[in-house]
Order: structure tokens, then C-alpha cells, then sequence
């Protein structure tokens, strides 16, 4: 078996606000969401999604804890090291995750928000995404998306979107992300493929995800092509050469010129 991995932040200047831990028998990949806002945590989204992170994978590696279970239980012990900051801010640190664990049977996997996770079996390509963040504040979301990247347009739009979803993340109208409630793990989404039908797994944040949506440059299929051939850090040089030609997002409107991109590859 080959474990490889990579993160790059959106701004080498700045901190990467995902967070991957990769080995032969699980994989985990964070990507904290933006703050446009006060959150009422001084400890910041890096800290937060690798304390949450490192949490998951030290519960995940239980192989008789199920996945949800670990998520809970990390989003707990997580909220319980920054007591003094105000979790009930509505806006304080929270982040999407993807958990897989390869058992001696099984794979098991849990998806909660728009990271991905691509398994390549013997019956098909199956990908696991959840897509309930890109449903909500979708009338805001357009309307960021009518401005070029950078300009004070598209700041008041994006804070105007960034409202609009704060207002909904988790809620049963809206969508679920890890945050200082364990029962947002509740609303995961979870299963399993048997193992001896696996051949390639891939684990994407949304920022490498780009490359499939918005930006159609490759399909799942291709992805983890590309990442058999040049590995996670060569599909997020893709990502950052497809970026670079669209600065502004006149081609391919979204939120950020770049984005922090990590990638799992497991063959």
C-alpha cells in the first residue's frame, strides 16, 4: 500500500486553515471554514481544525469506535479546550470533515461537508460529497459571484453570504459542519464498501476539489489518475495553475482567488 499527502495554504503568507493526517489504516482531512466575521474564539480556524483533527484521528483509530461516535466525542474534547472563548457565538470555529478507515473487511467512511472522498472499486468509481453548504444562501451566492475577486464589491457581497449562512449551519434547513455541538456528527454521512473490492482512495478538501468544480479540468476519474501519476502535490499544482489564469474569477466565479488545497491518495 502507498499513503501520500499534501497541503499548501491559498497564501504561502498566511495559515492553512485545513489539516490532513494520512496512514495505511485511516485517513482524515479537515478544511476549516472561512471567517469573514468575529467568532468569539481567539484561538483562530488553524487552531481549530488541528485540535479537532488530531482529536478525531487519536478516537478513529479505535476500530470498535464507529466513526460518528469519534466525531462527537472530538468536537467535545475539542470545545473543552477553549472553555473561556464563546461557543455559542454563532459563528465560532467550525470545519467540514472526511474520515476513512480501512478495516481487514470493510472501509468505512463519514463525509460531513463539502470535502469529498473518491473510492476507485472493482464495481465502479463511487464519490462521497456532501453538498448541503452549496444549497444554502444560494440567492447570496450568485450575487457574489456577478463581482470580480478583490474588488470591495465582492467583500460586502461575500460578508452579506457569509450572514446568510451562519444563519443556517446546523440546522435541519440549512447544513451541518463540525462546530462546538457533537450532535452535528449525528448528520454525517456514513457507510462502508467492502475492502478486498478497493484499488485507488482519495480524500479531497474542497480547495483540490476545484479542479472537478467549478473549474471541469478533470473528472473523478481523471483526479485520481493524475494523482496515481504525479501525486497529491501535483494535482494541487494543477489547481494553482488553473488559478493563476483566472485571478479574478471572470471565467470561473467563486469566492477566492485560491484556496487551501489538501489531497489523501491511498493505492
Amino acid at each position: 500500500m502507498r499513503v501520500a499527502t499534501a497541503s499548501r495554504p491559498a497564501d504561502p503568507a498566511a495559515p492553512n486553515e485545513d489539516w490532513a493526517f494520512a496512514s495505511q489504516h485511516l485517513t482524515v482531512v479537515l478544511d476549516g471554514q472561512t471567517a469573514r466575521t468575529a467568532t468569539g474564539c481567539g484561538h483562530g480556524v488553524s487552531w481549530y481544525t488541528a485540535t479537532l483533527g488530531a482529536a478525531i484521528a487519536a478516537l478513529a483509530a479505535d476500530p470498535d469506535l464507529p466513526l460518528g461516535a469519534a466525531l462527537a466525542r472530538a468536537i467535545e474534547l475539542t470545545a473543552a479546550r477553549h472553555p473561556a472563548c464563546d461557543l455559542g457565538h454563532p459563528a465560532t470555529p467550525s470545519a467540514t470533515v472526511a474520515v476513512v478507515r480501512l478495516g481487514q473487511r470493510t472501509v468505512e467512511y463519514l463525509v460531513l461537508g463539502d470535502t469529498t472522498v473518491l473510492m476507485d472499486t472493482t464495481g465502479g468509481l463511487r464519490v462521497v460529497t456532501d453538498s448541503r453548504i452549496e444549497a444554502a444562501a444560494t440567492a447570496e451566492r450568485r450575487a457574489a459571484d456577478r463581482h470580480p475577486i478583490g474588488s470591495p464589491q465582492k467583500r460586502a457581497a461575500l460578508l452579506r453570504m457569509k450572514h446568510a449562512e451562519l444563519a443556517l449551519r446546523n440546522r435541519p434547513d440549512g447544513f451541518w459542519v463540525a462546530a462546538a455541538d457533537p450532535a452535528a456528527a449525528g448528520h454525517a454521512i456514513t457507510g462502508e464498501e467492502p475492502r478486498d473490492g478497493l484499488r485507488r482512495l482519495a480524500v479531497l478538501s474542497d480547495g483540490a476539489a476545484r479542479i472537478v468544480a467549478p473549474f471541469a479540468r478533470l473528472d473523478w476519474a481523471g483526479v485520481l489518475d493524475l494523482l496515481e501519476s504525479h501525486g497529491p502535490e501535483g494535482l494541487i499544482e494543477r489547481v494553482r495553475a488553473v488559478e493563476a489564469g483566472d485571478p479574478a474569477g471572470a471565467r470561473w466565479p467563486r469566492n477566492k482567488a485560491s484556496d487551501d488545497a489538501t489531497a489523501v491518495y491511498v493505492s
